[in-house]
């Protein structure tokens, strides 16, 4: 199998993020990315993946929240022979819980507990579409964190 292009660039965009602290640097890359796929109108995975991705170089919550919502549209068109594909080892409902993380730490930085609390709930509730991994760890300590922030105990 053959690595997708897209994917890799896309993964160039969060090493420069995560690794490098190059913020801005990864945003102009997903953006040029984003232009390059066309888009909402690209392939469904790539939009998920970038979407997700650009959400976390946003400096304003209302960007990310856009961006974040942009990705949970996006994965309810992804097949997992897509992901698969893709070389992405993830099933589709692997998705659901880091995208629905993401959107429970926007709405809770804007305020809306409510829709926080939602998202957090839907968050758990997928939770075990994820292996017992690095991955699978990294979303179960974002969920504590965030359902600490909201002032959940447990």
């Amino acid at each position: 199998m053959t690595a997708d292009p897209t994917m890799t660039r896309i993964g160039q965009g969060v090493e420069l993020h995560h690794h490098q602290g190059r913020r801005e640097a990864a945003r102009e890359l997903f953006a040029q990315i984003w232009d390059d796929i066309g888009g909402e109108q690209g392939d469904p995975l790539h939009v998920c993946v970038l979407a997700h991705s650009m959400a976390d170089v946003q400096d304003d919550a209302h960007q990310e929240l856009m961006w974040d919502l942009r990705a949970l549209a996006a994965v309810g068109l992804i097949t997992d022979e897509r992901v698969a594909q893709a070389g992405v080892p993830l099933s589709v409902a692997g998705l659901y819980p880091s995208l629905h993380l993401n959107l429970s730490e926007c709405y809770r930085k804007l305020g809306d507990l409510g829709r926080a609390r939602e998202h957090l709930q839907q968050a758990r509730d997928g939770i075990g579409a994820l292996a017992d991994d690095d991955y699978g760890q990294l979303i179960k300590d974002g969920l504590k964190r965030v359902a600490e922030q909201l002032g959940e105990t447990g």
